[in-house]
């Protein structure tokens, strides 16, 4: 059912990561940035419903749970403890693929600055064909190829995604790099941003990305999605 639900997404243009089990899950959801859950509440030997628990507590990332149970009381349940929608078997996949298409519209529909549900750092963002994952520490250029990223490069493009499209100083990015990190730069700001351009697509592309605002700063210049 697994496959045949993902063969049927990857055909509607969707990007698809399957996982067997808690576990798989816990690595893809490091990995990689994901907008969406759909969890099987029968998994043979562990608790969907657990699992769904655990996804709200720690994530914004919506949940559709899929499951054969048809009790009134489980699908309270899973709504009011976990889920953003709740589908039960049979289905059919014209039916799921809306409820997915609903639920994506709904988180994609939340206006840039908005926070977070319960305060907790951005997980991912994605601009301009990039995907920056912050717990896996990865960047992704657009063709999927993952760029390395020093601790300061790392620190510097997560004070330009948390503030995009905003003119910063080279003390105010100094400050807000300093923040998610414990390095102090030996070099200065200029010298950071003239590594990190390098490193996002070349210096004539990385230009249009990180914008010079002489004798004020920097902006990234770009829209930025934020994920949960």
């Amino acid at each position: 059912m697994r496959d045949l639900i993902s063969g049927y997404l990857l055909e509607s243009e969707l990007r698809v990561s399957t996982a067997d089990g808690g576990a798989d899950m816990d690595r893809i959801l490091r990995d990689h940035a994901i907008d969406l859950v759909l969890l099987d509440l029968r998994l043979g030997g562990e608790d969907g419903m657990q699992l769904a628990r655990k996804l709200r507590e720690d994530t914004d990332i919506p949940v559709i749970i899929v499951t054969a149970r048809r009790d009134e009381a489980d699908r309270v349940m899973g709504l009011e403890m976990a889920a953003d929608d709740y589908v039960t078997k049979p289905f059919s996949n014209r039916e799921l693929l809306a409820r997915v298409r609903a639920v994506l519209r709904r988180y994609q529909g939340r206006r840039p600055g908005d926070q977070p549900a319960r305060g907790t750092r951005r997980r991912a963002y994605r601009f301009a064909g990039w995907e920056f994952n912050t717990l896996s520490r990865r960047l992704t250029d657009p063709q999927g190829l993952q760029v390395p990223l020093s601790i300061g490069e790392f620190n510097l493009l997560l004070a330009f995604c948390e503030a995009p499209q905003r003119v910063l100083s080279r003390d105010q990015l100094l400050d807000l790099s300093r923040l998610h990190g414990d390095e102090i730069y030996d070099r200065s700001i200029d010298v950071q941003i003239f590594r990190l351009r390098r490193k996002i697509s070349g210096d004539e592309e990385s230009q249009k990305l990180i914008r010079t605002e002489r004798g004020v700063g920097y902006m990234f210049a770009v829209p930025v999605e934020m994920l949960g």
